[in-house]
């Protein structure tokens, strides 16, 4: 190979001029790579000096970029690691304990979540989900949100007093119950977010992301913006260990996910999609994992949970939903909405 012209190397470099290059394939471009790749190796001495998966750049001995950047490219051959198989996840489902000390998993308690949070073992949990009451003086039924009241079930209990109280009293509970590397996804209106976040860094747990979640309707205004969107703050207990699964190649802080309607079906004032609840599930909890819920409203987040092979503990103060809640967790079975990345 050394005997080769410069014009041969380049033809082997570059084989078709520009205007002549046909278009590839990805899996095609990835064999014609790795083939111009080889021949640098052997003409130039080429070698890797660093590996992105966002890029995967290349770089030539000279610190310069010798392959070209191909938009979607390292989506394409993203992967989760790992990529639990229906069978895996199965196994670490059932190999999960079905009680912890004073409580039983899989379980939702109709009980004050301050309460019940100090019946909890120390470090018993590996995801937290909560989306508690947002001080709004909401009950659900207002005539602003175009919904028939008579399908929105009695009972919601709003908050009395100060949110700032409030939000320290059951925020200030998490941490003692979270295991060193757990994470807790906390929902709050635009309202009261200053108390919510005081209270997170009170408590010594820390924000680790920000996220926006958008969906696709709002109250109608005459004289502000529309609001329609959640915050959704991720928080951990140890910073510089936490778990998160990369389920995605590129996963933003702006979540577009619309809600959706449930004409003729009775409920609590506010339903989380399940969705959103699974999409927190699939980043930061594995199979088997037992997810904390301690508003669990209509049930969802118990719902996600045993439909992606986790289990769920929870609590709700509102008796009322006893019957939706139970009849929402019996219309799903363990793992019936997982999928592995490669069905998705």
């Amino acid at each position: 190979m050394g005997g080769l012209s410069g014009r041969q190397r380049a033809s082997i470099l570059n084989p078709l001029p520009v205007a002549h290059r046909v278009r590839a394939s990805p899996v095609q471009y990835l064999r014609i790579e790795k083939a111009i790749r080889q021949f640098r190796v052997i003409l130039y001495g080429v070698r890797i000096l660093s590996k992105s998966d966002d890029v995967a750049e290349k770089t030539d001995v000279r610190g310069v970029r010798s392959r070209k950047y191909v938009p979607g490219l390292a989506a394409f051959k993203f992967r989760p690691r790992p990529d639990w198989s229906h069978a895996r996840a199965k196994a670490m489902y059932n190999r999960r304990a079905t009680s912890i000390p004073e409580l039983s998993i899989d379980t939702v308690y109709y009980e004050d979540c301050i309460e019940g949070m100090k019946r909890m073992p120390d470090e018993c949990v590996d995801l937290i989900i909560a989306d508690p009451p947002f001080g709004l003086n909401f009950t659900g039924k207002e005539a602003i949100y175009n919904r028939d009241s008579e399908l929105v079930v009695d009972g919601y209990t709003e908050v009395q007093g100060s949110y700032w109280r409030f939000s320290h009293e059951w925020i200030s509970c998490l941490p003692r119950i979270m295991k060193q590397d757990a994470s807790a996804y906390i929902f709050s209106s635009w309202n009261n977010l200053e108390a919510v976040l005081a209270a997170i860094r009170n408590s010594g747990l820390t924000t680790i992301n920000h996220i926006i979640w958008r969906y696709q309707f709002g109250v109608f205004t005459m004289t502000k913006y529309v609001t329609s969107h959640y915050h959704l703050l991720l928080v951990v207990k140890d910073p510089d260990n936490y778990y998160f699964h990369k389920a995605e190649h590129y996963p933003l802080d702006v979540w577009l996910m619309k809600r959706k309607y449930r004409q003729g079906e009775r409920k609590n004032g506010t339903v989380l999609p399940v969705s959103l609840v699974a999409k927190c599930i699939a980043f930061s909890s594995e199979p088997g994992d037992l997810v904390f819920d301690p508003f669990m409203g209509n049930g969802t987040t118990a719902v996600a949970a045993r439909g992606h092979w986790r289990h769920f503990l929870g609590f709700e103060i509102n008796e009322n939903l006893r019957p939706i809640i139970e009849e929402n967790i019996r219309s799903v079975r363990p793992g019936s909405l997982y999928r592995t990345y490669k069905e998705r």
